[in-house]
């Protein structure tokens, strides 16, 4: 292919979406994945790239609420929806319950999966206020932890989970 041919291949777009509370809207490449348009052009740098094949987790965003993967979701499927990212998990000066949870039950060690599971939990904990550690582990089964074994991950969210049903 000819350089002419290539650069007519690429397609561009304007995206808009909701990112953090925060309206964004950037022209870019249709093919840039979600995990890139955040980190790359929005500089949300807290979505990890992990494995690039939605095994691991560690891109783990909220859209619209919801888990997803966003190492394998192009960032033209995020226009018009919310999107979460660690960074704005937390509100305006203070932690997000589970942020709390995982530094008080040393919920992490090297911290490259803590985002993807701390938007794991916090989704999990909006939708089951009381989980079970079975919930629990069911709910980060999608996300891989090479350090901690687990079991102060799930400490992390029981404490959230309390910290929460205390608040309310």
């Amino acid at each position: 292919m000819t350089e002419a041919a290539t650069e007519q291949a690429v397609h561009t777009r304007t995206v808009s979406t909701t990112v953090n509370g925060q309206a964004r809207s950037a022209d870019i490449e249709t093919r840039l994945l979600l995990v890139h348009f955040l980190r790359e052009t929005l500089r949300f740098t807290g979505t990890h790239i992990g494995c690039d094949t939605t095994s691991c987790g560690a891109c783990t965003v909220l859209l619209d609420g919801v888990p997803v993967k966003s190492c394998t979701m192009f960032a033209v499927q995020a226009e018009g929806h919310e999107i979460t990212t660690v960074e704005g998990l937390a509100p305006a000066g203070g932690l997000h319950p589970v942020q709390e949870g995982f530094h008080e039950e040393h919920g992490l060690q090297c911290g490259f999966c803590t985002p993807g599971m701390m938007l794991t939990a916090a989704a999990l904990l909006a939708e089951n206020p009381d989980p079970s550690e079975e919930d629990i582990r069911w709910a980060i089964s999608g996300n891989i932890c090479r350090c901690t074994g687990y079991v102060n991950i799930v400490k992390a969210v029981q404490h959230a989970a309390a910290k929460m049903k205390e608040a309310s």
